[in-house]
């Protein structure tokens, strides 16, 4: 054979004349006769693969050749084809298709088909080296593109995808990378080495090595990756795999694409089930187009998104591989529009489930992922080390301390958290988590439509899950807790609240859960929007489930956990564990705390973060759900407003309700930082008057300071609501139980007899001590305390529980003008003595008696007294300390003393305090000495009854002195006898 022919002698078809002229060539080419009926297999193979479509006379116009490709590509989309086609007949079948891949003239039936389509389209396209086709491939999916052009071009695309060198320009411009690269492996069977796709494939793994591969083979790869996406017949294992797929839901789509994304649709399982076969296939297309290192491989997301792209990530240069993060980014905003986030969320499916197709991932990642989780090539797999496992091999090595080993650098760190944050948004981009929590999706979150839900749902229903997808949620949640900021859509609704108070801790590189931490913080300021409010409430709802949730609290305090609460893992346990440990230390003045420092301190700002909201406290809420649902359903939770408004309607409570809430209180009084309500409201306060004070006497401060006349009236009145609460129950007053540890027991034990642990005394014991007060019989430091209570509830009634109980009739009958004044400064008190005859009810008026009673050992307990008689006492009886009646007694030698001009308000006050201390002692008479000493030293006659006291002594003096005169003189007779 001579130099010149176009057909080599090593064919199995081998030619019996050797034409030199073109003319000749062009012949040879379109009458299959002139060239391959000397093989007898090809003979046989045309014959039973044409004689259906050929008449026996139509071998010219290269229809036959065009039989005979369109069987070769049928065998390969069947599973069990009808006609084997022989390999040496397949290569000469190729062969051919090759020597017409310069110019479309060559491909007589392809020219006959398309000649109309040509003029239309590429009529200035020159013909040669393989352009008019690239043109026309370009236009195949126009509308005017007739059917007969689109069908031969289809056919001739798919002897591309078989054997690359059918495409002129490709092995043209690629044929120095293929031999550098070694794509072209001469141990490897022809079939495999000659497939588009493994060319694609080898060149693209050069290319993700960072080696160096032509412009022009890169541009030719770029045009055969879309073309493979925009048309899935082109790819027989697509055929093969998903043909019930597409038949079943995508049948009438295949244009631009669109065919390719309705499987991947139904392989997200939105539109039914897809085989194991045909989701592989897609994942392996997806590999070879590899359109994550551009996006506009992929048409049908490049036409979606354009608009997008046009807006949102004009910045980014076009096909760079970062659109698609970009594109990510804006997902679920203003700017996506629904077209694009299907397309979208439909790649992103498949790139999720391969670490290598994301081609920033894989470029920044590829040495870590070889150190720590011995990865191999880009387009090589490994069982141990399968695609999907290497994300979480990385992801789990970004979030390690420098003490637990290993990291990943700063740059491959930057990209995990950025595939985290994309997967946030979806539970169906992160593989492991579809997979593993696909029954309890379906089971408990079918209903949750909405964006970022099922993810919600899965961590609400954490105790309900399988093991496996416990796990799974359990794990990312967890690392959640450590980066918020993976919660991508959280970020986004909180960006405003983050810019404006937490920018610092937003832009530091490592998060450690600081960023969660001020937004829990700052979760109630006025720049902040109900969803992120919504979402940080979620998140501290779903920490309570498990210590580990809450990063900054399972790294200050694990050791602590690990020796003090073992097996104990829901946080709200933990924190009960170890509070109590701290609480019973500190009682014990221990030497040294059990609970370390910095754990301490930690344990503080969850206790504190507990008290926002009762949902964080679960017991508390699981015994009141249903009194909050009868009495509290419309307050909002956050604020701690409905526990405020539990404890407002505490009578009406339900017992187990009731009792937790008196504990809550009760734990509240002595530690009132735990008090949210009242730090809120009286948090400028604090640090006015008591900047220096310590948590657990605030509410101390902040009562000696009540009366300030720059006092904020709010926190003045949420002091008094507090100061009601302590005055129902002596356990609710810290400051007094310590003071009056000793006087409890000895005045008031037949009520202590009575109390249960768990409910209020409504008074009792705080009045047992008043009585004994006026008697002064108590102790130094418990009246001091029990002073101080008196002074106050006399300016208020409603902090004498024991009063407002007893008196709630007549103080609504006769003095509800006094009642309803907005400050209260004694006069309910006042009118309840000047009414004291009209009181009908005996237990109101013993009441209002001991108010009397109590007056007589201080004047400072009555305050309308007090104040009439201010300047009387700083004139006439300043010398004089307060307590145990004696300012009151010295009024009294005033009133008395005809020389000394009082006031004449006070004179009216004492003398009207004179009468009703006489009606006093007629119904309620002395109960012991001390009671009949004052009654004495305050009655109108009390000059006369202590001259007759005094006549009395003095005879009883004379007549025992007489008695014992006789005695004497008696005794004396005796002994003289």
């Amino acid at each position: 054979m001579s130099a010149g022919c176009d057909l080599p002698k090593t064919d199995s078809c081998t030619m019996t004349l050797c034409i030199e002229s073109s003319l000749q060539r062009h012949f040879l080419l379109w009458n299959y006769k002139l060239n391959l009926t000397t093989d007898p297999k090809f003979e046989s193979v045309a014959r039973e693969v044409c004689k259906s479509t050929i008449a026996e006379d139509a071998h010219s116009q290269g229809e036959v050749v065009a039989c005979l490709e369109k069987g070769l590509v049928k065998e390969a989309e069947e599973t069990d084809p009808r006609i084997q086609v022989s390999d040496q007949c397949k290569k000469a079948i190729l062969r051919v298709a090759e020597l017409s891949s310069d110019d479309f003239h060559l491909d007589r039936h392809l020219y006959f088909a398309c000649r109309d389509d040509r003029e239309r389209f590429c009529e200035n396209t020159q013909a040669g080296e393989g352009r008019v086709y690239k043109c026309l491939f370009n236009h195949k999916f126009e509308e005017s593109m007739s059917e007969k052009c689109r069908d031969a071009l289809t056919t001739r695309q798919k002897l591309i995808a078989q054997d690359y060198k059918v495409s002129y320009s490709l092995a043209k411009s690629c044929k120095s990378d293929l031999k550098k690269y070694r794509c072209n492996v001469e141990n490897l069977p022809r079939s495999r080495e000659a497939r588009l796709s493994y060319l694609l494939m080898c060149l693209e793994s050069a290319v993700h090595r960072g080696r160096q591969v032509s412009s022009e083979c890169q541009g030719e790869m770029l045009d055969y990756r879309r073309m493979l996406m925009e048309d899935f017949s082109l790819s027989p294992e697509i055929i093969l795999s998903c043909r019930g797929e597409i038949e079943h839901h995508c049948s009438g789509l295949h244009r631009k694409g669109r065919t390719l994304h309705c499987l991947m649709k139904v392989v997200r399982g939105e539109k039914g089930n897809v085989g194991l076969n045909c989701q592989q296939a897609l994942q392996t297309l997806i590999q070879e187009t590899d359109p994550g290192a551009d996006y506009r491989i992929d048409r049908a997301l490049n036409e979606a998104c354009e608009s997008v792209i046009q807006t949102a990530c004009k910045h980014i240069r076009s096909g760079d591989p970062m659109i698609l993060s970009c594109l990510m980014e804006h997902l679920y905003t203003e700017k996506m529009v629904e077209d694009c986030e299907h397309r979208l969320l439909e790649l992103q499916y498949f790139i999720s489930r391969d670490w290598k197709l994301d081609t920033v991932l894989y470029r920044k990642c590829q040495g870590d992922a070889s150190r720590l989780c011995h990865t191999h090539g880009w387009n090589e797999t490994s069982e141990l080390m399968p695609p999907g496992a290497v994300f979480s091999c990385l992801y789990r090595h970004a979030y390690r301390t420098e003490e637990q080993g290993r990291r990943l650098s700063r740059e491959c760190r930057a990209e995990v958290q950025r595939i985290l944050h994309q997967r946030a948004m979806d539970v169906k981009l992160d593989p492991a988590l579809q997979d593993k929590c696909m029954i309890d999706l379906g089971k408990w979150c079918s209903e949750k439509t909405e964006t970022g839900q099922e993810l919600e749902c899965l961590q609400d229903h954490l105790d309900d899950l399988v093991s496996d997808c416990r796990d799974i949620v359990g794990n990312l949640t967890e690392l959640e807790s450590e980066d918020i900021q993976i919660e991508a859509l959280l970020m986004r609704a909180c960006e405003p609240i983050i810019q404006t108070f937490c920018h610092e801790v937003a832009d530091n590189q490592i998060d450690s859960g600081d960023l969660m931490e001020c937004l829990i913080q700052n979760k109630h300021q006025k720049e902040m929007n109900e969803k992120c409010a919504i979402g940080v409430t979620h998140f501290q709802l779903v920490q309570m489930k498990d210590f580990r949730f809450s990063y900054k609290f399972k790294m200050a305090c694990k050791e602590d956990v690990l020796k003090l609460c073992p097996n104990i893992k829901k946080k709200v346990d933990v924190v009960i564990c170890l509070s109590t440990t701290v609480r019973n230390d500190t009682l014990q003045d221990a030497k040294e705390h059990r609970v370390s420092l910095k754990c301490r301190k930690q344990l503080r700002v969850e206790e504190l973060e507990m008290t926002e909201d009762i949902r964080l406290e679960p017991e508390l809420y699981e015994a009141c759900k249903s009194d909050i649902k009868n009495y509290c359903q419309n307050v909002p939770y956050g604020n701690a407003q409905i526990i405020e408004c539990l404890k407002e309607i505490k009578k009406q409570l339900s017992t187990r309700c009731h009792q937790k809430v008196f504990k809550l209180q009760e734990t509240e009084m002595m530690d009132p930082e735990l008090d949210y309500t009242l730090m809120r409201v009286c948090k400028q306060m604090i640090k006015r008057f008591c900047p220096e004070a310590d948590s657990k006497n605030m509410l101390q401060c902040l009562k000696q300071n009540k009366n300030s006349e720059v006092m904020d009236p709010k926190c003045k009145q949420m002091i008094t609501k507090r100061q009601i609460t302590q005055n129902t129950d002596y356990r609710l007053n810290p400051v007094l139980r310590k003071a009056c540890k000793a006087d409890i027991p000895k005045f008031c034990q037949n009520i202590l007899n009575r109390a249960k642990d768990d409910t209020e005394l409504e008074g009792q014991v705080i009045s047992c001590l008043k009585l004994k007060y006026a008697d002064q019989r108590l102790s130094p430091d418990c009246e001091d305390q029990i002073r101080v209570i008196i002074q106050e509830s006399a300016l208020d009634y409603r902090l004498d529980p024991q009063l407002q109980m007893h008196c709630s009739d007549e103080i609504s009958s006769l003095c509800a003008e006094e009642a309803a004044a907005q400050e209260q400064t004694g006069q309910v008190e006042e009118c309840l003595k000047v009414n004291l005859l009209k009181i009908k009810t005996e237990m109101c008026k013993k009441e209002v008696l001991n108010m009397l009673k109590e007056s007589k050992a201080d004047i400072f307990v009555d305050p309308v007294l007090h104040t009439a008689c201010a300047l009387d006492i700083k004139h006439h009886c300043a010398a004089i300390p307060p307590g145990r009646g004696r300012q009151m007694s010295c009024l009294m030698e005033a009133l008395e003393d005809k020389r000394v001009r009082l006031q004449p308000e006070c004179k009216k006050r004492l003398n009207d305090r004179i009468e009703m201390w006489s009606y006093a002692a007629k119904v309620a008479p002395a109960e012991g000495f001390s009671d009949l000493a004052m009654q004495v030293m305050t009655s109108p006659s009390k000059n006369y009854i202590l001259s007759v006291i005094t006549v009395g002594i003095c005879v009883l003096f004379l007549i025992g002195l007489m008695c014992g005169r006789i005695t004497k003189r008696v005794t004396r007779e005796l002994k003289d006898r």
